[in-house]
């Protein structure tokens, strides 16, 4: 099970949901939803910039193996998704690990608790633009700042993936140090960013993925408009500071800084949440924005992992109505890589899951998978050893095909959360 996976978006009861309920122990259980909410392509000189950018042979993905195969469809079975996880057809999609199908930036989350991502940002090198491993923290300490994680860093992996492809090596940093002494103290702010670019230029990393919004949200201190000015401006700071090193491998490329931001909580945007000004605000200093589209239901309220009009609504709360929005070639959109496992009966209970889990479930209860049309997910039914009924999401080729087509038409980059969760077979489809 994927319990060490931090959970990025808690569920709110203010948000549209999808619930999932069963109608009785002795028969098939169902399937309510119920939607709330009601809620393209990137400027031509971005969507150049990033082809340069990141330059990766581009292929249809229509030649992609898995839709040879004709597997990205609604009616897949079981069997079927066995068949594809075998080690033959294993071989046979990695046949094909150098060529891109997806032409906007791909940034890969990698987890030192599931150690297969490791192995698949290897494997996979060149399907991506960006990875990400998950090995800091920023914390106060007494009256000053460490950072934590080093012991984390595989300096051998970096070197493979360095001889393997060019990929951008942006470790992930959780800023855990407490935000009213951080912000509102300049010694502390220039000290958090000597700290954050003197370790990339020690480590080689080029740059950082950075995650502080929902702990200031947390704090509630994005109420206050002079501290959420604060909040915005380290970030700034940050990021010029970052652009103001070049990389030891290519003295023409800067650091450059990701910046992980999440949905809105409701269908209205709350004051803490990171809105369109937001983004405005920090166009310039943030190369990029790893938006967390993950994690809308739990088990309090079982339902899909991320509904794709959930997506729709809001990237065009972020972007606008403009598709040609000059900043939606910096969006990141996420996409999970784990599922979930909801409890139905017995109390709520239940969590994430990993591709080795999911292909356990389906050898031992064989069920019959069902398309939700308006979530548009894969999920099935089963009922364990104790009676008590279950209901799985899953990601499938499916459901990841129409989320890069979502993004695609915004003109957004993706982020995977995370590449050790998945099945062998999604990465034919990057």
């Amino acid at each position: 099970m994927a319990k060490k996976r931090d959970r990025r978006v808690a569920p709110s009861s203010n948000r549209g949901k999808y619930r999932v309920e069963s109608s009785d122990q002795s028969s098939d259980p169902k399937l309510t939803i119920t939607l709330v909410l009601s809620f393209c392509v990137a400027a031509a000189a971005a969507v150049l910039a990033y082809r340069i950018k990141y330059a990766h042979p581009i292929t249809n993905r229509a030649q992609s193996y898995v839709h040879q195969r004709g597997l990205v469809k609604i009616d897949v079975n079981y069997q079927e998704i066995l068949t594809a996880s075998t080690p033959l057809e294993n071989v046979k999609v990695s046949e094909n690990t150098t060529g891109r199908h997806y032409k906007y930036p791909v940034l890969a989350y990698i987890t030192p608790w599931n150690s297969k991502g490791y192995d698949m940002a290897k494997r996979f090198n060149s399907k991506f633009t960006h990875l990400s491993p998950v090995w800091y923290d920023l914390k106060s300490q007494g009256t000053g700042l460490i950072l934590e994680g080093r012991h984390n860093a595989d300096m051998g992996w970096i070197s493979e993936l360095r001889m393997a492809g060019d990929a951008w090596i942006l470790p992930r940093v959780v800023l855990e140090a407490f935000p009213a002494e951080l912000l509102t103290t300049k010694k502390r702010r220039s000290k958090a960013i000597t700290l954050l670019v003197s370790e990339c230029k020690e480590m080689g990393y080029d740059g950082v993925v950075l995650e502080s919004w929902s702990r200031w949200a947390a704090y509630r201190i994005l109420h206050d408009p002079s501290m959420r000015n604060l909040a915005l401006q380290f970030i700034k700071e940050l990021g010029d500071a970052l652009h103001a090193v070049s990389l030891e491998r290519n003295d023409k490329q800067r650091l450059q800084l990701v910046y992980v931001i999440g949905p809105p909580h409701s269908e209205k945007l709350q004051e803490h949440d990171f809105g369109p000004k937001d983004l405005r605000s920090l166009g310039d200093a943030v190369d990029g924005f790893s938006l967390m589209m993950y994690d809308f239901s739990g088990p309090q309220n079982p339902g899909p992992n991320a509904p794709l009009k959930w997506i729709h609504s809001t990237l065009q709360l972020l972007l606008g109505t403009d598709k040609n929005s000059a900043l939606a070639h910096k969006i990141f959109l996420g996409i999970n890589f784990y599922g979930n496992d909801f409890a139905l009966s017995g109390g709520p209970g239940g969590g994430a899951i990993t591709g080795r889990d999911y292909l356990s479930l389906l050898e031992k209860h064989r069920p019959a998978l069902r398309w939700e049309k308006k979530s548009a997910e894969h999920l099935f039914f089963y009922s364990d050893d104790e009676y008590n009924n279950h209901a799985v999401f899953y990601p499938s080729l499916m459901s990841i095909s129409m989320r890069l087509e979502e993004a695609h038409k915004w003109g957004c980059g993706i982020s995977i959360w995370e590449i050790g969760q998945g099945l062998d077979y999604f990465f034919d489809l990057l």
